[in-house]
């Protein structure tokens, strides 16, 4: 947790904020999107490193620390996505610690659509095209990314993460699409119980890391 309230010293006094065009991306690559609704989408990735939350079942903690990450012109980013691509997924670590509207901005002028996947802790973002909202238990979203979320998805790591889900979904609009994901390091305990709990909650939907059964980045 030390790179979590390092994180949020540094935005507390401007350090880390700026116009945006600069943001330490941890790497960027084409693949096919392995969760959620837009499952089995090529879409190219930005992997932007920090971030406030820490999960301690991260499978992507070398993003954390914003150091180890040095800035990186966006404008550079955005010029080697393949312009056959029509969806950019912006990830992280947490990418909306960091003002992102200066990337979206440069995402628009080449007409991509714009995915967005962040936990809620960090700046409100708008003029993207579809918000995955995933909110842990140990810092909940702002109230704003409730109201924005195309999709919510829960990842269950014990039985208790099913009530969470519920009290979650209950803050969001009722066109939101509702999904419960297992870890995946726990995924042959939760996946049953899950199927178990969607056969009983139909309006829930199960997400499966597809892209680590293919063995994908």
């Amino acid at each position: 947790m030390y790179f979590c309230k390092l994180i949020k010293i540094l935005m507390s006094i401007n350090i880390l904020d700026s116009k945006g065009e600069f943001l330490p991306v941890m790497e960027s690559f084409l693949s096919v999107q392995g969760e959620g609704f837009h499952t089995g989408l090529v879409s190219y990735f930005i992997r932007i490193g920090g971030c406030d939350v820490g999960c301690h079942w991260c499978d992507v903690k070398e993003s954390w620390n914003p150091d180890l990450h040095p800035p990186v012109k966006v404008s550079e980013i955005v010029k080697n996505i393949p312009d056959y691509v029509s969806t950019v997924v912006i990830t992280g670590g947490e990418p909306t610690l960091y003002n992102l509207n200066f990337l979206i901005n440069e995402l628009k002028k080449i007409g991509k659509q714009i995915h967005l996947e962040t936990s809620g802790t960090g700046k409100i973002v708008k003029n993207v095209d579809w918000i995955c909202l995933s909110p842990k238990k140990n810092e909940l979203p702002k109230k704003d990314f409730y109201v924005l979320a195309d999709e919510l998805k829960v990842i269950i790591h014990n039985k208790t993460d099913f009530k969470f889900a519920e009290e979650q979904a209950r803050s969001v609009n009722s066109q939101t699409h509702l999904y419960l994901q297992p870890e995946w390091s726990r995924r042959e305990q939760m996946s049953p119980l899950i199927i178990d709990y969607i056969k009983k909650n139909p309006r829930w939907k199960i997400s499966l890391q597809t892209h680590k059964f293919l063995k994908i980045p």
